[in-house]
């Protein structure tokens, strides 16, 4: 099997989970679907910059981060089978407010506007599900944010090892850190007291 094979193989895997689609459905998303591989360190995205593509994470991960102060403030990682999209920017067409990084060797989907609108003419239930999809993400970020704000940095901490535990093999231990609000030592000290109660 040749290397487009290999990655439009791991596309059908990734959009097989969708059980609404048919089986010409799938072969036409994965005929039409653009895919790239991104190297680790690779930035997607940059502050300041229009978002002119979204992307979906078939193997990998993405971090999103803001710069405040010259220091880096993660705010989100994206694994398989999740939307990476800088909402505003690319809804809007403004500059975005932060940064997209690919933290791993990345298979990503590319779209843009028009290809996205070609795929819903020739998939038209596709249409539905990208708004359903978009409707659940904004939930998603807002249920995110709340429960952040009303959190401690342990329940945090318990709620990734529930929701993503691979995260934290997958990502440097500094980047999980900020995710969580607190420093590396106070990780240290989160996760050595979790896990002695444990």
């Amino acid at each position: 099997m040749n290397h487009q094979a290999n990655m439009e193989e791991a596309l059908r895997d990734f959009i097989i989970g969708f059980p609404f689609l048919k089986e010409d459905e799938v072969d036409t998303i994965v005929k039409h679907t653009i895919l790239k591989q991104f190297k680790k360190g690779h930035i997607l995205l940059k502050e300041g910059v229009v978002s002119l593509e979204c992307y979906a994470v078939v193997k990998g991960c993405v971090r999103e981060y803001y710069l405040k102060d010259g220091l880096e403030k993660t705010t989100a990682f994206f694994t398989e089978g999740q939307p990476v999209n800088s909402f505003s920017s690319y809804t809007n067409q403004v500059p975005s407010k932060h940064y997209l990084v690919c933290m791993e060797d990345c298979l990503l989907t590319v779209g843009t506007q028009n290809l996205v609108d070609e795929m819903c003419e020739r998939v038209p239930r596709l249409a539905e599900f990208i708004t359903e999809e978009v409707q659940k993400e904004a939930g998603v970020l807002q249920e995110r944010m709340a429960k952040f704000m009303t959190s401690s940095p342990e329940e945090r901490f318990e709620d990734l090892l529930t929701h993503n535990s691979n995260l934290l093999t997958r990502v440097p231990q500094h980047h999980i850190a900020s995710y969580l609000g607190v420093t590396p030592e106070s990780l240290s000290r989160i996760k050595k007291r979790y896990y002695q109660k444990h």
